[in-house]
C-alpha cells in the first residue's frame, strides 16, 4: 500500500528523519515505537505533507506523492489522528462528525455520522456536548471516530494513548482493532506504549535521532533485547 524509501525530513536546517525505509503492506497493521523526540511525529507528518521538508519517495499503491497536498492525501484514503486530537471545540461530538463526513468525496462516504457515532458507546451520551468540554478519554474516542468516518485506507494514529486512563486506553484497544476491521484498513501506531502497541499491532519498528534501528515482529522484537535496552530503556 504505502513504501517509503529514502526518507528524510527537516524543519528549517534541522535534519530529523535520516533515510528511513518503511513499508506498511495492504491490511497491515504496524508499530513505530521511540522515545520522545525520536521522529515519530514527524515521521506521520511527512506522510501527510503536514509540516517538514522531505526529500526521498513516498509511494501509494504504485504513486509517487511528491507534490501532493495534505488534503490529495487524505482523499486517497489516509486518516491522521494527531496527538493533540485538534477537535473542533466549539462544535458539538456529533458536528464534529458531520463535519469530516462533509468534507468527503461522495465516493468515500461510507457510512453516515449517526451510525459511526453508534459504533463509539462513550460518544453517544455526549453527542451534544461541545468539544472543548470533553475530558481527554473522550477527545480521543472522537477523534478516532472521526477517522472512522471517513473511512480510511491507511490510519495513522500519533501517540493515542497518552494522558489517557488505564480503562479508556483498554477500551481503546477495542476502538482501534474495530475501525481496522470495518475499514478494512491499514494502520501505523506511532507509541511509546508497548503493551498497547502490542495489542493493537502484528509489526513493530524502532526509532531512534530519526534512524529506524529494529524491524520485525513482536516475537523478534521480545528477543531483541540489546536494542530495547539501548534505544527504549525497557527490558
Amino acid at each position: 500500500m504505502i513504501e517509503i524509501r529514502g526518507l528524510n525530513a527537516f524543519y528549517s536546517d534541522s535534519h530529523i528523519l535520516h533515510g528511513v525505509d518503511l513499508t506498511i503492506a495492504t491490511g497491515a497493521r504496524v508499530a513505530l515505537l521511540g522515545r520522545n523526540g525520536a521522529g515519530k511525529s514527524t515521521f506521520l507528518k511527512s506522510l501527510t505533507n503536514a509540516g517538514p521538508t522531505t526529500t526521498g519517495e513516498i509511494r501509494w499503491n504504485g504513486q509517487n506523492l511528491a507534490g501532493t497536498s495534505s488534503f490529495e492525501r487524505a482523499r486517497l484514503g489516509m486518516a491522521f489522528v494527531p496527538e493533540d486530537r485538534r477537535i473542533l471545540s466549539d462544535l458539538t461530538v456529533f458536528e464534529n462528525l458531520k463535519m469530516a463526513w462533509s468534507g468527503l468525496p461522495p465516493s468515500k462516504r461510507m457510512d453516515s455520522p449517526e451510525k459511526v457515532l453508534a459504533q463509539f458507546p462513550m460518544l453517544v451520551p455526549i453527542r451534544d456536548r461541545a468539544g472543548g468540554l470533553l475530558s481527554g478519554g473522550q477527545q480521543q474516542m472522537l477523534a478516532l471516530a472521526r477517522a472512522a468516518v471517513a473511512n480510511p485506507s491507511l490510519m495513522l494514529l500519533d501517540e493515542p494513548t497518552e494522558g489517557l486512563a488505564p480503562v479508556i486506553v483498554e477500551q481503546l484497544v477495542r476502538d482501534v482493532l474495530q475501525i481496522c476491521e470495518r475499514s478494512r484498513c491499514s494502520m501505523l501506531l506511532c507509541e511509546q506504549s508497548i503493551w498497547f502497541s502490542r495489542r493493537c499491532t502484528e509489526f513493530v519498528h524502532l526509532i531512534d535521532s530519526g534512524c529506524i534501528v529494529f524491524s520485525g515482529t513482536w516475537e523478534q522484537f521480545d528477543r531483541a533485547d540489546d536494542q530495547r535496552n539501548r534505544h527504549l530503556g525497557v527490558s
